[in-house]
């Protein structure tokens, strides 16, 4: 229950109720940062840079996992308008945390490509997809969901993911598995994970079950008594625990008996070994994705067109497809500096000073140019806004052309039979 005087919101998520406060005073954390603290964006682009400026985001990996997926994507279309807000979102079993909450659990996972990740309360699959994105075709991504119908609604968000975004085509991608059940009737003798992700509060009667799905050296990310904590295994029986931020998670849903007394049981998705088929497929994508030389015997700038396995290594797009409206008309810029008795604008164009420039005349001179630059600034401006709004009545704002998916292009323009082709895609039917 909250304390009287705490805003609080409420997230429900699949085998899970959970609140969290806005501001919450902890005395060995820093501020507490939880959802709503966040401006709200007008695109994916424009929430991911207010979570880097409010430090939420700081590494450039989570960063790239974050701009690769449209947030809206996972949202009912009647809802689409919330999307960008760093506020949680529920209809019905079917729910997304607070970007804020995300951004900090990713963080704190310290992702890496090859990893085997298990997320508990896996949902609509955003984080999973996310994570997916990080870990690479060689990593193992595992989620547990306690509503079928929530894991039918991944599935279909991961489906539309494959076949539509760039962002399958950009980066070397972990696809998740979803298996329904409750978490906490996982068997023992499972396999364990290097990351561990659990979304629903857990109290000290379930720590050492959560402990014990993890790898020495693994690390676990869990509400634990009110306070989102970092626990990573550093021997078969040592643990370091850091807390990150208090929040308030209604508990984990216990299991329900058997009528028959016997334990219920959630078999995990195996640990698929690659087929060569797979192998094959793998290592040709990632051929046509490696950069090559340009045709003048340059070769082609890494950041233009990327490869290397999960988000580490780079893609296509330093961050993954931008989504947001750019305006081709950019505003002039008209910085002036006195260089060599000179005035240099942007422009490149160099304009001499007086003769009399030697007392105080450069001072002056400089501040005549600096007054210019305003006027050519102010018109600039001006004529800008009157383009946009004659744009706006003619219903013709000028949009960039979206960046080739160049993969594709590749895959599409080889000498192979068209079922192959589409696998190469992953255009594939289930």
């Amino acid at each position: 229950m909250v304390r009287p005087g705490f805003e609080s919101c409420l997230l429900i998520g699949p085998a899970l109720q959970w609140k969290f406060r806005k501001e919450v005073p902890f005395p060995c954390l820093s501020p507490v940062r939880m959802g709503g603290a966040v401006s709200a964006g007008e695109d994916n682009d424009e929430l991911i840079d207010n979570l880097k400026e409010a430090h939420y985001i700081r590494s450039e990996l989570v960063e790239r996992a974050f701009r690769a997926i449209d947030r809206a994507d996972y949202y009912l279309d009647e809802y689409r308008d919330n999307a960008y807000k760093d506020l949680a979102w529920r209809h019905g079993n079917i729910h997304l945390s607070a970007p804020c909450i995300y951004s900090e659990v990713m963080e704190a996972l310290d992702l890496r490509p090859g990893l085997s990740f298990l997320n508990l309360g896996s949902g609509t699959g955003y984080l999973s997809t996310m994570v997916g994105l990080t870990l690479g075709p060689f990593g193992v991504n595992h989620g547990v969901e306690l509503h079928p119908d929530v894991i039918q609604y991944a599935y279909r968000k991961l489906d539309c993911f494959i076949k539509t975004s760039d962002s399958f085509d950009k980066f070397e991608f972990c696809e998740p598995s979803f298996v329904v059940g409750n978490c906490l009737e996982i068997p023992p003798e499972c396999r364990q994970y290097d990351r561990v992700y659990c979304g629903a509060g857990v109290q000290r009667d379930h720590e050492e079950y959560m402990k014990n799905l993890l790898k020495v050296g693994g690390i676990l990310v869990l509400p634990l008594e009110e306070k989102l904590t970092k626990i990573t295994r550093t021997g078969q029986s040592s643990w370091e625990t850091k807390k990150i931020i208090a929040v308030s998670f209604a508990p984990l849903v216990l299991p329900k008996h058997n009528t028959n007394g016997k334990p219920r049981t959630v078999p995990l998705p195996i640990f698929e070994v690659r087929t060569l088929q797979e192998l094959a497929r793998i290592s040709i994508r990632h051929a046509l994705r490696v950069p090559t030389d340009s045709g003048e015997g340059q070769p082609r700038p890494r950041g233009s067109f990327g490869g290397g396995r999960g988000l580490g290594v780079g893609g296509l797009h330093k961050y993954g497809p931008r989504f947001k409206r750019r305006r081709v008309h950019r505003r002039h810029c008209n910085s002036v500096v006195l260089a060599n008795k000179h005035v240099l604008r942007s422009s490149g164009i160099a304009y001499p000073l007086t003769p009399d420039s030697n007392n105080n005349s450069g001072e002056e001179e400089q501040g005549r140019a600096h007054r210019g630059a305003g006027e050519d600034e102010a018109a600039a401006e001006e004529e800008e806004d009157e383009e946009e709004e004659a744009e706006r009545e003619t219903g013709e704002l000028l949009r960039v052309e979206p960046p080739v998916n160049v993969l594709r292009e590749r895959v599409l323009c080889l000498p192979l039979p068209e079922p192959l082709k589409m696998y190469l895609l992953y255009y594939r039917e289930k």
